[in-house]
């Protein structure tokens, strides 16, 4: 019975690793089927900023719904990183970009740090990226919007200079 059941206790871990990571692979590739969700939605912008970058120093997230323009505000923890303004900056750019191209009624977002404090407005980060992230259907098409922008410190630095 002994040796019946270690293969067993074997087989049943490794198909609970795999399908853990399986789940956390998939909940990371689907992002977009939050597109259309609105600031009212919880859910959707909880499951949506849960994969973004630095989502595990995420102290605490605030809706504001009450009036418009509607916003999010997103307070994070200390970032552990060596240049951790520059990665503050990246950031914020990119969780933004994520965000207005996911939420239709989200007309600006703050990002809170323990030393640093952004608002990011739908206008100026349209302009920034010369698009509307909102018309920006795949997810592909978003990252590469995101990495042709950050590639260059001297431009995220200049989108912070407004």
């Amino acid at each position: 019975m002994k040796r019946m059941l270690i293969p067993f206790m074997a087989v049943a871990c490794l198909v609970l690793i795999w399908t853990g990571y399986s789940q956390h692979a998939d909940s990371k590739t689907d992002v977009f089927r939050y597109k259309h969700s609105y600031v009212g939605d919880n859910s959707a912008v909880g499951n949506i900023v849960k994969q973004l970058a630095h989502h595990q120093e995420l102290h605490q997230i605030e809706l504001e719904t009450k009036q418009t323009p509607y916003g999010i505000h997103l307070t994070y923890q200390e970032i552990d990183a060596e240049a951790v303004e520059q990665e503050i900056k990246e950031t914020v750019l990119y969780n933004a970009t994520y965000l207005f191209a996911l939420v239709d009624n989200v007309d600006h977002i703050t990002f809170t740090f323990p030393d640093n404090e952004y608002t990011v407005t739908r206008a100026t980060l349209d302009g920034w990226y010369n698009t509307q992230l909102s018309t920006v259907e795949q997810e592909q098409d978003l990252k590469k919007l995101i990495q042709n922008h950050l590639k260059s410190d001297k431009s995220v630095n200049q989108f912070f200079v407004h």
